[in-house]
């Protein structure tokens, strides 16, 4: 009993730090949008303005580079900058790889990505000359690949055998129940086909990476609409309308149950089937990735030591 409550103690554990990082998460985004929306609502008329103009502005004391909010947008984005390039520097420093898992940071540091771009464009009150604008367009260049990582790093499963194992366990599951409820007339055989569809392994391997990537997307892209199309043709005309179409989640329990495990079985069959063009994506984008950061990081260094010198602050 005390062996059993200890190991259910350390999965309510686990689950309350992953609920507690994703309320910081989802925090950290709204002030991040809130701050940027903010900014630029406020600002719209001077960024829209021509440089010849905006020394007049009454903004322009507050939002030029080095004005008052300018420079703290500085301070800022030269912040989240070293942050960023703290997830990195964590594989390699022993002390800072013990602090919370990888997975959160990673989290944040896609977070810090995506919105430092931002940041940085209002810091140079969209003005993007020199260094600064060379620097600020390989930041951007750097949060878009970081998308495409991301996403392919979540289609890799962290221990192959344990996803054959769940595939399994959820096929065995999904075949029960799909049987039970088709008989049922709950939920159309068609639609869990539709679902189902994948290429052929033979198929996969034959695509290039780019279009390997690109099917990757389509097929999650893809599977709302068919879960809608299979809600549609479990459900009458009125349930139709009031869940969107079958976008919304019905209350039949069964049904929802069914398609949960049709959904998980499809995403996991296509990242096992994606695997080995997963991770030569993934490789690939490391070699594009790390240069890209490298040189950003050099590039914001040279512009904050010109900046310095110069006496802008």
């Amino acid at each position: 009993m005390s062996a059993n409550a200890s190991v259910a103690t350390r999965v309510m554990s686990r689950q309350d730090a992953e609920r507690a990082h994703r309320i910081r998460l989802i925090c950290g985004y709204v002030v991040v949008i809130a701050l940027i929306a903010g900014l630029a609502a406020y600002g719209f008329d001077y960024y829209t303005m021509g440089a010849a103009a905006r020394p007049f502005s009454a903004k322009h004391a507050l939002l030029k580079p080095s004005g008052k909010i300018g420079v703290r947008l500085g301070f800022l984005g030269f912040g989240m900058f070293l942050a960023i390039f703290l997830y990195p520097l964590r594989k390699r420093w022993a002390w800072l790889s013990r602090q919370g898992s990888s997975k959160h940071w990673l989290d944040i540091h896609v977070l810090l990505g995506l919105s430092a771009p931002f940041v940085v464009a209002l810091h140079s009150s969209f003005k993007f000359q020199g260094f600064a604008g060379i620097a600020f367009w390989i930041m951007v260049a750097v949060s878009l690949s970081g998308i495409i990582g991301r996403y392919v790093y979540g289609q890799i499963p962290r221990n192959l055998n344990a996803a054959e194992i769940s595939l399994k366990e959820l096929q065995d599951l999904q075949a029960i129940l799909s049987r039970n409820l088709v008989e049922q007339k709950l939920l159309p055989e068609e639609g869990l086909r539709s679902l189902l569809r994948l290429p052929s392994q033979q198929r996969v391997q034959q695509l290039s990476m780019v279009t390997a990537l690109g099917s990757m997307i389509s097929l999650d892209a893809m599977r709302p609409f068919r879960i809608a199309a299979i809600r549609r043709g479990a459900l009458g005309w009125g349930q139709c309308l009031s869940t969107l179409g079958g976008v919304l989640r019905t209350r039949h329990a069964a049904l929802e149950r069914a398609i949960s495990i049709a959904r998980d079985e499809a995403a996991l069959s296509k990242r096992i089937l994606f695997l080995s063009r997963s991770q030569q994506v993934f490789h690939l984008w490391h070699v594009v990735h790390k240069p890209f950061s490298y040189t950003f990081a050099l590039l914001a260094l040279i512009h904050i030591g010109v900046v310095v010198m110069m006496g802008y602050f």
